[in-house]
């Protein structure tokens, strides 16, 4: 599950980021609400082919077939109805491209990243049926979580234990910042920034200021200030965290993080705070920032010393409770803004 955790791009009166013009160029802000959060769009009007409100109705075209398709708090949504058990469903191209991703990165991530977590979601009380005072009772709730469980056959979804629950939550957020990318493009524009929930898309620079594109990432102790800033040119990012969404049990007191570990269906935190991700797609960024938070720690710097062609920014708290990071690729070569 991934969260708003970049403040930097809040999209709402930034306006070294997001307000202002050149002689040269005069900057577009679009905003709206999306899958359950916000968005936002930087783009350059001389660049478009098309005037500002064909490109803001194309995009809540596409949004709108974005949550038809996938979205878990719609009850006559493809993913809902499949996970109504209704046999009849046959699947969109959209959703047959995030489950073939979400397939690869489930077997990638030795099964961290999960979409049939559904359940577990709902048991704990972050899904669409809301809050829960009792802790699940895993045992009979397991046997149905497993994407290696879930296949597609002409276009309709096989599952082979009654019952498993599909929740694209994890990647549908990035999957989106992809496709409105692709959208912008093929209208001419070539410099812009795309915001959905604290997932980042960012093409060219800021023609604005001459200069690229700038993120920054919350400190997760401090919600004043950012634990890095970091310049984007033609890539996303995405971050996930435990440390803003997570319930306290009524009985217990104990405290238990969004993030599912879809291996032992657990949401207890773990000593990882937040993971930001930059990759080639914001779909790839959004699934494996849910991984590395369900992830061992450990297992995480193995998993990464195999794959160099991960940017990740990793903070954790040590056996001292101190905070520490781990940061490979585009974060290790840059320095603070």
């Amino acid at each position: 599950m991934t969260f708003r955790a970049l403040s930097i791009i809040l999209l709402l009166g930034i306006t070294a980021l997001f307000t202002g013009c050149t002689e040269r160029s005069q900057q577009l802000v679009l905003q709206g609400n999306a899958l359950g959060t916000t968005y936002g769009i930087a783009v350059f009007e001389d660049e478009l082919r098309v005037k500002p409100e064909q490109l803001r109705i194309s995009i809540d075209s596409l949004l709108e077939a974005v949550n038809a398709s996938m979205s878990t708090y719609r009850l006559n949504s493809l993913i809902s109805r499949l996970n109504a058990e209704d046999s009849t469903v046959v699947v969109d191209a959209m959703f047959e491209e995030v489950f073939l991703l979400s397939k690869r990165i489930h077997q990638e991530s030795d099964g961290f990243f999960d979409p049939t977590v559904g359940l577990l979601v709902n048991a704990w009380g972050f899904g669409p049926e809301g809050p829960r005072n009792e802790v699940p009772h895993l045992e009979s709730l397991l046997p149905r979580v497993g994407l290696d469980k879930v296949r597609l056959s002409e276009g309709k979804v096989i599952k082979e234990v009654p019952g498993i629950q599909l929740d694209f939550n994890a990647i549908a957020k990035g999957y989106t910042l992809d496709r409105i990318a692709v959208l912008i493009s093929r209208m001419g524009g070539k410099n812009y920034l795309i915001e959905l929930g604290g997932e980042i898309v960012a093409s060219g620079i800021n023609l604005t200021k001459q200069s690229l594109w700038t993120i920054g990432i919350d400190d997760p102790q401090d919600p004043e200030s950012l634990s890095r800033v970091i310049p984007l040119r033609n890539a996303a990012m995405a971050t996930s965290g435990n440390y803003r969404k997570f319930r306290v049990d009524s009985l217990s007191g104990k405290r238990y993080g969004h993030t599912i570990n879809p291996l032992n269906g657990r949401a207890e935190t773990t000593n990882v705070l937040s993971a930001s991700v930059i990759a080639p797609t914001c779909a790839e960024a959004d699934a494996y920032a849910t991984a590395f938070m369900a992830m061992p720690l450990d297992q995480s710097i193995r998993f990464l010393a195999e794959r160099p062609e991960f940017s990740l920014h990793l903070i954790y708290v040590d056996q001292d409770n101190s905070t520490r990071v781990l940061q490979q690729g585009l974060f290790a070569e840059t320095t603070d803004e």
